[in-house]
């Protein structure tokens, strides 16, 4: 029983916009995946011997008054071992004093980080993300000396990453000062995101493309029919 010619066009218009809408998607995919990298873990666990300052160079990053210690041969009581997440090491800001992390050209996104007070319950760390410059994040969080606390930031398109830490109350530990101890940081490199109109036009070439596959195909078969 033959196939009548509504039902062979109304099969050839189904497929066209299958074949439109699983082209589109995948331009769209391809433009949603801009901006979006695996995420890094900064664990500061590769580097040697027991205490020393971070160089600048770090997986990829300037480092500004950061050094790193190795908390399982560091005295204890402390909360440089309470704040250690994946052994043996972390991160502090030397002398209490603010420290920051930057790169030198690009962007990156700040996802999270875990804190804790090395000497000072109740310690303050005001955590920013810079820009040229400009600051676009600012966040104050409140960390204990007992264990690390994670804090998600989500700190996007930032090139500077500055860490502010003050208050608090002295643990009883043998020791002192506004001293946070940071572990496991994990960030994206950030890549600019097309402008609209980019999108716009990726999309109309799509749909194009579609269309002139559809009519080299349909001129083909009429050549065939011929």
């Amino acid at each position: 029983m033959g196939v009548s010619l509504m039902t062979r066009l109304a099969i050839k218009k189904n497929l066209m916009q299958v074949s439109t809408l699983a082209v589109l998607t995948t331009a769209i995919a391809g433009i949603l995946s801009i901006g979006k990298a695996q995420a890094g873990v900064i664990d500061f666990d590769d580097l040697p011997g027991n205490v020393d300052w971070i160089q600048n160079g770090y997986k990829g990053f300037n480092w500004n008054n950061f050094a790193y210690l190795n908390s399982t041969n560091y005295f204890d009581p402390s909360a440089y071992r309470n704040g250690t997440v994946s052994n043996p090491n972390v991160a502090f800001n030397s002398g209490g004093d603010p420290a920051s992390i930057s790169i030198n050209s690009g962007q990156f996104n700040f996802n999270s980080a875990y804190l804790t007070g090395a000497w000072n319950n109740g310690l303050n760390i005001r955590v920013e993300g810079l820009f040229q410059g400009s600051t676009k994040y600012s966040r104050t969080v409140n960390v204990g000396s007992t264990s690390p606390t994670l804090f998600n930031f989500n700190f996007l398109g930032i090139d500077n990453l500055r860490f502010t830490s003050f208050g608090g109350v002295n643990a009883g530990y043998n020791g002192s000062g506004t001293h946070f101890v940071l572990d496991n940081l994990t960030y994206n490199e950030s890549e600019s995101v097309p402008e609209p109109l980019t999108i716009l036009g990726t999309l109309t070439a799509a749909s194009i493309g579609v269309t002139l596959r559809c009519k080299q195909k349909q001129q083909k078969k009429a050549k065939t029919q011929a």
